[in-house]
C-alpha cells in the first residue's frame, strides 16, 4: 500500500498552490469492484441480510467503492438499507448531503448543473373554474350587488339623486335574487346579513334623499324590525329625522327616545346629537321647558355652541332675563378648541418654520378653523343682539353689559363689532344722534376699528346731503384702512356728489382692486362711466355686475336703459323682460316697455304693457293719456272718456282733459253731454278760445239761442289775446337777446290764452281739421274758418305727446349704491 503514497517534494514548498491536484488513493472508488478483499468483505452474513427498510431508489448515480488494493464493490448497509450511492433496481439513492448542490439522479460526471428544474419544461396550465357553478354565480352576483350600492353612493354624492336611486332600487332586486339562490343551494344560515343590511340602509337613504319618506320609512321599518340585525335600532335616529322634516314632532320625539334607550352610555357623543334633536323637536313645538331641560343636559355634560345658542333662544321665548344672562356666560365659555393666530407666526427668521407655517396657513385644516371660529363669532353676535333689548331696562344698559362680557372672553375682538351694532340699533330708532356719538367713539380706537366706524359715520352724513362731513370721515376712513373697500367706495361716493366723475371712478377702481367681490364699487362705476358717457365701459361694469348678482333689479334696468342709449331696442326690451320677471309689479318698468313698444310699431303690445303698468299704478299722467288716445285711435271714444276723466281728477287746474272729455262726447254723438261739459269748463276757464269756439259750433249746429252770447264772448277773448300780444311786442328792444326772449314770451302768451302752459300738448299734436264725415259740417258759420278739433279728424291715428324722461325719473334718479351699515 505503501506504494501508493506519493509525498509532496521539497522543492515545492515555496509554492502556494501545489498539491491541490494530489490525492490520497486510499479514497478512490473507482477500483473498488477489484479489490478481493472487499469483495471478500462484503459478501458476508451482515452483507446478505436482506433489506428491512428504505427501498426507495435514489436519485444519486450508482458509483462502485474502490479499496486501496484497487478492487471495486457495491456497498450495502447491515440492515440491507442501499448505502449512499448504492444502484437498486438500476436507480441511483439520492445523496442527501448534496441534495442542495443539485445532484440528482442523473448525477453522472459530466452531467450540467439544473438546481431550478429547468430542464424539466414548463409546468402545467392552471385548472380553468368552472363558471357554471352555482357557488361561482353567487360570487359573481354578490359582487355585482356591491358595485351597485357603491355607486349609488357615488351618484349621491355627485347630487344626481335620481340615478343614485336607481341604482339603490336595482341593487336590492339583485340582493333579494341572491338571497333566493342562496337558500336553493345552501342552508339559510349562510345568507350574507351585512349585504343585505347595507342594500336596505342605503335604499332607505335614497328614498329619504330624494323626499320619498313614506317609502323611507317603510324600508327603515324593514331593518329595524328583523331581529337578525343587531344594530338596526340605532336607525330610529333617522326615522326621527324623517319624522322632524315632516313635521310630525311628537313622533320625531318618540323615535330620538327609542334610539337614545338602545345606545349605550359609552357613545357619549352619539347621544348628546340625539338629545339635541329632541330639544328641537321640543323647541319647535313651542315646549321651552322641555327643550331648556335637554340643553342644560347638554351644557352640562358636553357643551357646544348650537345647544348654547338654541338655549338662549328658549329662555328668550319665555322671557327669563336672568337665566339669558347665564346661559349667554355658558355660550361664552364654549371651548372653541382651534389654534389663534399667534400659532401662523414666525417667532424668527428661520426659513425653515416660515417655509412649514406658509404651507400650513390656508390648508384644510386652517380652513376649518376659521370656519369654526366664524360660527361661534355669528352665534354670540346674533345672540347679544337678541338679548341686549330685553335683559335690562334699556337696550343700551343690555349692549353694555354685553360688551363688557365679551371683553372678559377670548372673543374680545367682538366688543367692538356689538359697539357697532349698537349704532345701527340705534339707527333704527331713529335716533341719529346717539348713533353719531356711539361711533365717534371709534375714532381713538385701533386703525381697522376706526376705519368701520368711519365708513359708517360718512354713509350717515352722505344721506343726511352733508357733503363736508361725509368727506371729512371717508378721508379718514381711508387713511385708517387703505385697504378697506367701503371706505374706498364712500370716498367715491363723495367725490361722486361733487362732480368729479374721473377722481369717483378711480376710487372705484381702487376699491375693486382691493376687493373684487365688491358689488358696491362695481355698481358705482358703471354709474360715472354712464355719466361720462362712456356707454361701452359701462355696459361692461353692469354686465359683469349682472355675473354676479343675477336678481338685481336695478342691474338689469341699468342695462335695459343702457342699450336704449345705444339704440338698440331689441336688446333693451329683452332686459326689461328679464327685469318685470324679478319685478313684475313694477308700473315704471311696464311703462317703459310699452314706450318701446309703441316706437317699434306694436301698438297691440304696447297697450298691453300700458294697460297692466295703468292697473298698478292709475295716476300716471302719461300712460293715461296713451291709453285715451289709443282707444281713440281704435274708434273706443266712450273708454277714452274714462282715462281722461281720472287724468282731469289727478290735474283739475289742467284745462286739457277737460277738453277731452268734452271732444270724446262730441266724435260718439253725444252732442248733448258734449255741450253741457263745455258750458262747465267755460265756468271754469272763460278765457279759454277753445272752449268758446266749440260752444260757438255747437249751438250753431244745434240751433241755440246762446250763439250770440258765446260770439260776442269769443270775441272780446280774441280781442284781449291781440291786445296782449301788442303789449308784448312793445316791450322788445332792439337787441338778439331781447328779441329772442319777446318771441318766448309770446309763444308763451299764445299757449296761456289756448287754455294753459302745458294743456294743450296732445292738442297740439293732435290738431287738423275735421273729418268730412262730421254731422256737423254743413254749417257755413265764419266760425268754421278757426274751428279746430283738438282730436283731429277721425282717419288720421292720434300720436300720444309722452314726456321723455329724464336721467333723474330713471330708477330712483340712479341712486348711488353706498355701502350700508352691517346688519
Amino acid at each position: 500500500m505503501m506504494q501508493n503514497v506519493h509525498l509532496a517534494p521539497e522543492a515545492d514548498e515555496d509554492d502556494l498552490y501545489s498539491g491541490y491536484n494530489d490525492y490520497n488513493p486510499t479514497f478512490d472508488t473507482e477500483d473498488l469492484e477489484n479489490d478481493v478483499v472487499f469483495q471478500q468483505a462484503a459478501r458476508t452474513s451482515q452483507g446478505r441480510r436482506p433489506p428491512v427498510t428504505a427501498k426507495i431508489p435514489g436519485t444519486s448515480a450508482s458509483r462502485p467503492l474502490a479499496t486501496g488494493f484497487g478492487s471495486k464493490a457495491t456497498l450495502t448497509s447491515s440492515l440491507g438499507r442501499p448505502m449512499t450511492g448504492a444502484i437498486q433496481d438500476g436507480v441511483a439513492r439520492p445523496m442527501t448531503a448534496v441534495h442542495a448542490a443539485g445532484y440528482t439522479k442523473a448525477a453522472v460526471r459530466g452531467s450540467s448543473f439544473d438546481p431550478l428544474g429547468q430542464a424539466r419544461g414548463p409546468a402545467s396550465p392552471l385548472e380553468m373554474k368552472n363558471s357554471d357553478s352555482s357557488e361561482e354565480k353567487i360570487r359573481q352576483l354578490e359582487k355585482k350587488v356591491n358595485e351597485l350600492v357603491e355607486e349609488s353612493c357615488i351618484a349621491n354624492s355627485c347630487g344626481d339623486l335620481k340615478l343614485a336611486l336607481e341604482k339603490a332600487k336595482e341593487a336590492g332586486r339583485k340582493e333579494r335574487a341572491l338571497v333566493r339562490q342562496r337558500e336553493q343551494i345552501a342552508t339559510p344560515e349562510n345568507v350574507n346579513l351585512d349585504l343585505t343590511y347595507s342594500v336596505l340602509f342605503n335604499l332607505a337613504s335614497q328614498y329619504a334623499a330624494n323626499e320619498m319618506y313614506a317609502e323611507a320609512l317603510n324600508t327603515y321599518q324593514v331593518i329595524v324590525k328583523n331581529k337578525m340585525f343587531s344594530n338596526g335600532g340605532r336607525l330610529k335616529v333617522n326615522m326621527g329625522n324623517i319624522y322632524l322634516k315632516q313635521r310630525n314632532y311628537s313622533k320625531a320625539i318618540k323615535f330620538y327616545r327609542m334610539a337614545l334607550d338602545q345606545i349605550p352610555s359609552v357613545h357619549k357623543e352619539m347621544r348628546i346629537k340625539i338629545m339635541q334633536n329632541i330639544g328641537v323637536a321640543f323647541l319647535k313645538t313651542g315646549q321651552y321647558t322641555d327643550a331648556i331641560s335637554s340643553f342644560e343636559h347638554i351644557m352640562s355634560m358636553s357643551p357646544n355652541l348650537k345647544a348654547g345658542f338654541n338655549l338662549i333662544l328658549c329662555y328668550f321665548a319665555i322671557g327669563n332675563g336672568e337665566q339669558m344672562k347665564k346661559a349667554f356666560q355658558k355660550l361664552i365659555a364654549v371651548p372653541l378648541e382651534v389654534d389663534y393666530d399667534e400659532k401662523y407666526i414666525s417667532p424668527n427668521d428661520d426659513p425653515h418654520t416660515n417655509l412649514l407655517i406658509e404651507a400650513i396657513k390656508n390648508d384644510s385644516l386652517r380652513q376649518i378653523e376659521r370656519e369654526r371660529k366664524s360660527m361661534a363669532e355669528e352665534y354670540i353676535m346674533t345672540a347679544a343682539k337678541l338679548i341686549a333689548p330685553v335683559i335690562e331696562t334699556s337696550f343700551a344698559v343690555g349692549y353694555d353689559w354685553c360688551v363688557e362680557v365679551v371683553k372678559a372672553s377670548h372673543y374680545v375682538e367682538l366688543a367692538n363689532d356689538l359697539e357697532i351694532n349698537k349704532a345701527t340699533t340705534y339707527l333704527r330708532q331713529q335716533d341719529f344722534n346717539q348713533a353719531l356719538e356711539t361711533l365717534k367713539m371709534f375714532e381713538k380706537k385701533d386703525s381697522r376699528v376706526k376705519s368701520a366706524a368711519a365708513t359708517n359715520l360718512s354713509f350717515l352724513y352722505y344721506l343726511e346731503n352733508e357733503l363736508a362731513q361725509a368727506t371729512n370721515y371717508a378721508d379718514l376712513a381711508v387713511n385708517s384702512d387703505r385697504y378697506n373697500p367701503a371706505a374706498l367706495t364712500n370716498k367715491g361716493n363723495t367725490v361722486f356728489a361733487n362732480g368729479d366723475y374721473e377722481k369717483a371712478a378711480e376710487f372705484y377702481k381702487e376699491a375693486l382692486r382691493n376687493d373684487s367681490s365688491c358689488t358696491e364699487a362695481l355698481y358705482n362705476l358703471g354709474l360715472t362711466y354712464k355719466k361720462l358717457n362712456r356707454i361701452e365701459e359701462a355696459l361692461d361694469c353692469f354686465l359683469k355686475l349682472h355675473a354676479i348678482l343675477r336678481n338685481s333689479a336695478q342691474v338689469l334696468h341699468q342695462i335695459a336703459s343702457i342699450y336704449e342709449i345705444m339704440e338698440d331696442a331689441n336688446q333693451a326690451i329683452e332686459w326689461l323682460l328679464q327685469l318685470i320677471s324679478v319685478v313684475p309689479t313694477d308700473p315704471h318698468v311696464l311703462s317703459k316697455l310699452g314706450k318701446l313698444y309703441d316706437n317699434e310699431g306694436d301698438k297691440s303690445q304696447a297697450f298691453h304693457y300700458y294697460y297692466e303698468s295703468y292697473r298698478y299704478f292709475p295716476s300716471n299722467i302719461e300712460v293715461i293719456e296713451w291709453l285715451g288716445a289709443y282707444y281713440i285711435d281704435t274708434q273706443f271714444c266712450e273708454k277714452a272718456i274714462e282715462y281722461f276723466e281720472r287724468a282731469a281728477l289727478i290735474q283739475p287746474t289742467e284745462v286739457k282733459w277737460q277738453l277731452m272729455v268734452a271732444s270724446c262726447y262730441r266724435r260718439s254723438g253725444n252732442y248733448q253731454k258734449a255741450l253741457e261739459k263745455y258750458k262747465v269748463i267755460h265756468r271754469k276757464f272763460p278765457e279759454n278760445v277753445e272752449c268758446l269756439r266749440f260752444l260757438v259750433r255747437l249751438c250753431t249746429d244745434m240751433g241755440l239761442k246762446e250763439v250770440q252770447e258765446y260770439m260776442t264772448k269769443l270775441k272780446k277773448v280774441e280781442k284781449l289775446k291781440e291786445i296782449r300780444e301788442q303789449r308784448i311786442k312793445s316791450g322788445r328792444d332792439g337787441s338778439a337777446h331781447s328779441r329772442r326772449e319777446g318771441i318766448a314770451a309770446g309763444a308763451a302768451g299764445d299757449s296761456m290764452d289756448s287754455g294753459g302752459t302745458k294743456g294743450e300738448r296732445l292738442s297740439a299734436k293732435l290738431k287738423a281739421l275735421p273729418g268730412t264725415s262730421e254731422p256737423y259740417e254743413s254749417s257755413s258759420k265764419e266760425i268754421d274758418a278757426s274751428y279746430v278739433d283738438p282730436l283731429g279728424p277721425q282717419a288720421e291715428r292720434p300720436k300720444t305727446a309722452a314726456r321723455k324722461r329724464t336721467e333723474e325719473d330713471d330708477f330712483a334718479d340712479e341712486e348711488l349704491g353706498e355701502d350700508l351699515l352691517p346688519e
